[in-house]
Parts: structure tokens; C-alpha cells; sequence
């Protein structure tokens, strides 16, 4: 029976050394998982300056455009009337003359 008692405190031995084995595994890897992650570093968003310039100098140019395309369409209004008035003036003096033409004078 000294000998199953002997065999029996070896076994609890060995487990205990077995069991401080892997706690001290268990800690080398948890330092070591500690160092691998990469600590996270906040940064703060510093709001974006637009240049305020560029924005008014595109704004008026756009405007300029605008009037001047506006000028244009005026003018090509005019343009179009005036041509409707003298397309109207021609044909008005031709059938005269055909008017005229017809009766013999």
C-alpha cells in the first residue's frame, strides 16, 4: 500500500508542477497578446477650412455669366421680332404689287 501512496503523492505532485506549468504559460501569453495590440491613439477631427474666396469669386462669375446669357436671349428676342416685322412688311408691299399687277396699273 506504500507504494500506491507513493505513486498517488507523485501524481499530486506532478499535477500541482503541471498546473503552475500552465499558469505561467497562461501569463507569458497574455503578456505577450499585452504588447502585440497596438494601442489605439484617438485623433481629434480639426474641421476642414474651406477657402471662402474661391466660393464668392465662383458665385459672381456665375452671376456674370447669367447676366450675360440673359443679354443674349434679350437680344436674340429682338433679333427675331425684328426679322418677323420685316418678313411681314415684305409680304404686305408684295401682294400689294400683285394686287396692283393684276388690275393693270
Amino acid at each position: 500500500m506504500s507504494d500506491a501512496l507513493q505513486k498517488a503523492e507523485a501524481a499530486v505532485t506532478e499535477a500541482a508542477d503541471n498546473t503552475e506549468m500552465v499558469r505561467i504559460v497562461a501569463a507569458v501569453l497574455a503578456a505577450q497578446q499585452a504588447q502585440q495590440q497596438t494601442p489605439v491613439v484617438q485623433q481629434t477631427m480639426q474641421p476642414v477650412q474651406r477657402p471662402v474666396g474661391l466660393y464668392v469669386a465662383a458665385g459672381l462669375g456665375g452671376a456674370v455669366a447669367l447676366s450675360f446669357l440673359a443679354m443674349a436671349a434679350a437680344l436674340l428676342a429682338v433679333a427675331v421680332a425684328v426679322g418677323a416685322v420685316c418678313a411681314t412688311v415684305c409680304l404686305l408691299v408684295l401682294k400689294s404689287m400683285l394686287a396692283d399687277f393684276r388690275r393693270g396699273r
